[in-house]
């Protein structure tokens, strides 16, 4: 698995679609998912990416606190925004942005969880807009998320290789529009499949110069690196093993490394173990021993001073702060038992 799928598996992503706008010039409206509007769609979201999907005439959109952001959104376009930050939409941006407050209290009451509908406008050129969002846990850090611009837009169409998108976007638009049995779940899986093929498409257009987690990906000999750290997280990979199998010395990829990703193969890799543990200690019942084992820490209490390091608490107050249950943690922070396994402790961080 490649390192960009396996940070998608990792952060678990789930997606919604909440509006079917159809916009009348002049008009204006701001966008930002609420906590209450998720939860009516999933049970919990701590980062949430907002994104519009232009099926029909275009729009001008920006960062409420960034006007300098402002693009221009056409048709077939798809307006990402990664941190789910507050942006204005509009026919033009100096018209008054309408308050969208009462809309939402009377779906979010009557209709929770279903596609809401939005006709407004001054009855001028038409804008048809599916509005939609995913969610992922916070608590992991997203190299994704946050190596991607704070708003940009990605045209799902005109792509040879990628016809079969334009048959998705007539069926998100249907979905939307005649809302039956079943759309939810279509429209949910739709979200992710826009999303991931919208951040393929941004990696591809990254300028040569351009630096970063997805640049990396993207690097003939990086991105092998990071492939392979990815696939076997708890394995007891050196600089010099890595540079030999992706074909450079150990030198020249430590150094193709850290400038593209800003930290070197072994700092990189001992960071993805711990979030690959907080997934673990997330998604099951494992002892915190057995977890530490599964990410390549010889010791309890190595583990337990590494993710402490890097979330701000041991990894059993982690879980309990989850709301998970941690009645199988047996670490003590402060005696360090072996596990067998490979090696793999808090040397990583300095290699």
């Amino acid at each position: 698995m490649d390192a960009f799928s396996d940070v998608l598996r990792v952060v678990r992503l789930g997606g919604a679609v909440y509006l079917n706008a159809d916009l009348t010039a002049p008009w204006c409206v701001v966008g930002e998912v609420t906590s209450e509007l998720c939860a009516t769609f999933l049970p919990r979201a701590e980062r949430i990416v907002s994104y519009h999907l232009i099926t029909e005439g275009s729009c001008r959109a920006a960062l409420v606190d960034d006007p300098a952001s402002a693009i221009r959104v056409d048709a077939g376009e798809l307006l990402v925004v990664p941190q789910g930050e507050a942006h204005l939409m509009g026919s033009s941006l100096d018209v008054e942005p309408a308050p969208s407050d009462e809309l939402m209290s009377k779906y979010l009451s009557t209709s929770p969880g279903e596609v809401m509908t939005l006709n407004y406008g001054g009855g001028g050129a038409h804008t048809r807009i599916i509005c939609g969002f995913l969610a992922c846990d916070d608590s992991l850090t997203n190299p994704v998320l946050s190596a991607l611009p704070r708003l940009f837009k990605v045209d799902m169409r005109n792509d040879p290789q990628s016809a079969w998108l334009e048959s998705s976007l007539k069926l998100a638009a249907n979905e939307a529009a005649d809302w039956r049995v079943g759309s939810a779940i279509v429209l949910a899986r739709l979200s992710e499949l826009l999303f991931v093929k919208a951040v393929q498409r941004c990696i591809e257009a990254l300028p040569a110069d351009r630096k970063g987690w997805l640049a990396g990906v993207g690097d003939r000999f990086v991105g092998r690196a990071l492939a392979m750290l990815h696939a076997q997280p708890a394995y007891g990979w050196t600089v010099e093993e890595l540079a030999r199998k992706v074909g450079l010395s150990r030198s020249a990829l430590a150094q193709r490394f850290t400038e593209l990703l800003g930290q070197p193969p072994m700092q990189y890799l001992a960071r993805w173990r711990l979030q690959v543990a907080a997934q673990a200690l997330r998604d099951g019942n494992q002892t915190l021993a057995a977890v530490a084992e599964q990410v390549g820490y010889e010791s309890e209490a190595a583990f337990n001073r590494a993710f402490k390091r890097e979330f701000g608490m041991p990894p059993a107050s982690w879980r309990r702060s989850k709301g998970l249950d941690g009645s199988r943690d047996s670490i003590d922070a402060n005696t360090n038992t072996r596990i067998g396994g490979v090696s793999s402790d808090e040397r990583l961080v300095t290699d």
